[in-house]
């Protein structure tokens, strides 16, 4: 599987568990949901389960595609009414036969290298239903400090083992400059592009965050 084993790892450690839904990926659903009906939407890689209250409360009919198999046993205790629809699988070589009106990602997509996405990122168009959206949430940019850091992967956009940050010990890591993301995205119509930097100012080692967000509609 594609699925980084280190993450599996994170979970069965009760570390990187984020319980409570993204803000910039709930503006982003509310202003590209579509209105006055219900909706079917796919998170890939819901991780700990941090988005799932959000499509909940909207009545979404709600799907996951999952990695790791600790945190799906656990998300089926706690949502059970999504146990059938919450998988463990590898997003990148399949999702469910399902039309879906948004597929969403926070971050864990990028957590690929480049082939596996752009594998993803088909499947996505083939399963979106028409003008259906794709939501990219914090999308790793090359203008990251640690994009400097880490080994080269299979592409030189795919980076890991990182001896410090705050990607060690999570496997490979995807970055993009905004080319590269309208590269990957060049079957879609891109709707929204926002790029948000954070500068470290305490410590004084001029680190940087730096991150995507963006609306694909097929």
């Amino acid at each position: 599987m594609s699925f980084s084993s280190e993450w599996n790892d994170r979970y069965q450690e009760n570390t990187n568990m984020s319980i409570w839904p993204w803000s910039d990926l709930v503006s982003a659903v509310m202003k590209n949901k579509p209105k006055n009906r219900n909706f079917k939407v796919l998170e890939l890689g819901c991780g700990a389960g941090a988005n799932i209250p959000l499509f909940a409360s909207l009545d979404a009919d709600y799907f996951a595609i999952e990695g790791s198999e600790e945190i799906v046993t656990k998300l089926h205790k706690k949502f059970p009414q999504f146990k059938n629809s919450i998988t463990r699988g590898d997003f990148t070589k399949e999702i469910p036969n399902e039309k879906f009106d948004l597929i969403v990602d926070r971050a864990s997509l990028t957590h690929n290298n480049e082939i596996s996405i752009n594998q993803c990122i088909e499947l996505c168009h083939e399963q979106l239903t028409h003008s259906g959206k794709f939501i990219g949430i914090d999308w790793f940019s090359t203008e990251c400090s640690d994009y400097k850091k880490g080994k080269q992967s299979e592409d030189i956009w795919t980076k890991y083992d990182f001896e410090e940050g705050c990607f060690m010990g999570l496997g490979k890591v995807h970055f993009s400059d905004k080319k590269h993301l309208l590269d990957l995205f060049r079957k879609f119509e891109m709707v929204n592009i926002e790029h948000k930097t954070v500068s470290e100012e305490t410590t004084g080692n001029n680190s940087k965050i730096a991150t995507w967000n963006f609306v694909a509609k097929k």
